[in-house]
């Protein structure tokens, strides 16, 4: 019956170059190391290794028989490894990106589960709705959301959300309520984006989806300014729905039309490409995933 550890130790004895070589490698005398590569060769059958007093070489049998075996021992080695980072307690400190409305409504009770669950981590949140490079700034992994650009980066589709339109019942008040996206033209919007002029939205409905063209008086790239602008009463905003029912709910902002939504964008976890991640990232990733479909469903 063949034994592993003579394999192992054939190959070594390949990858040094030497017996003495790989004796000081495994740490056992060069005459165990000789003993179990002449076992193996008898267990195969034929001569896996040329001897001289001056040089090694592989046969034609040889060659054939470590290539095979030297990727079997491979898959053992990395089988194990993600074993023991199975077990392994995440340790260190994690650099996590996401857009800001989405941290707060999203993340942060993840964030400060994680911390607790884990002690021996620390966690460093940067919430901004540019997009980062995470190779060049360091970054973990980045929560996104909407429609992804091509990258060489690892993605993983959380769930789908869209964004309902909102505004406070000053506003509506004082400028009416719109009962068809058309009249979206006629009100103050507040703009997620660079400009209060230009904007287009887009709209799913009874009939499917509708454009507009909208303006207002306040524009910003950064979804908690939206929402305060919003509830200062500066006109009507989209949000994303799970924000926006928590602030109807407390009565601080009015759906407005009703029957329509914003069409569903994904909502995506993303990290560098690597062979494996590190119980650290994969910990935090399982731990997002679950809050944040409960929120979605719950939503």
């Amino acid at each position: 019956m063949f034994d592993l550890n003579d394999i192992v130790v054939f190959a070594r004895v390949v990858e040094a170059g030497s017996f003495t070589a790989a004796a000081r490698l495994l740490a056992m005398p060069k005459t165990t190391v000789s003993r179990r590569v002449a076992a193996l060769e008898r267990e195969v059958g034929v001569r896996l290794l040329q001897r001289t007093t001056r040089s090694l070489n592989m046969t034609d049998a040889g060659r054939l028989y470590y290539e095979r075996s030297s990727r079997a021992l491979r898959a053992i080695e990395e089988a194990n490894q993600q074993l023991a980072e199975a077990r392994a307690e995440p340790t260190g400190t994690i650099r996590i990106s996401a857009p800001v409305g989405f941290g707060a409504y999203f993340l942060n009770r993840a964030v400060v589960e994680f911390l607790a669950m884990y002690p021996k981590t620390k966690v460093e949140l940067r919430l901004t709705d540019d997009k980062l490079n995470l190779v060049e700034d360091g970054i973990d992994l980045a929560f996104r959301t909407g429609v992804l650009q091509d990258s060489t980066l690892i993605t993983r589709k959380l769930g789908s959300t869209h964004r309902l339109l909102c505004a406070s019942s000053d506003y509506l008040l004082r400028h009416g309520t719109p009962e068809m996206p058309a009249d979206l033209a006629h009100h103050h919007c507040v703009i997620a984006g660079p400009s209060t002029v230009g904007a287009h939205w887009v709209l799913e409905g009874p009939d499917g989806e509708e454009a507009v063209t909208v303006a207002g008086r306040f524009a910003a790239n950064e979804m908690q300014a939206v929402v305060a602008a919003a509830i200062a009463g500066y006109g009507i905003a989209q949000m994303p729905h799970a924000m926006a029912d928590t602030l109807i709910r407390e009565g601080r902002l009015r759906r407005v039309l009703g029957d329509y939504t914003t069409p569903a964008g994904g909502l995506y976890v993303l990290y560098p490409s690597s062979r494996h991640l590190s119980p650290l990232v994969k910990a935090f990733i399982d731990l997002a995933a679950e809050r944040i479909s409960n929120r979605l469903n719950s939503g």
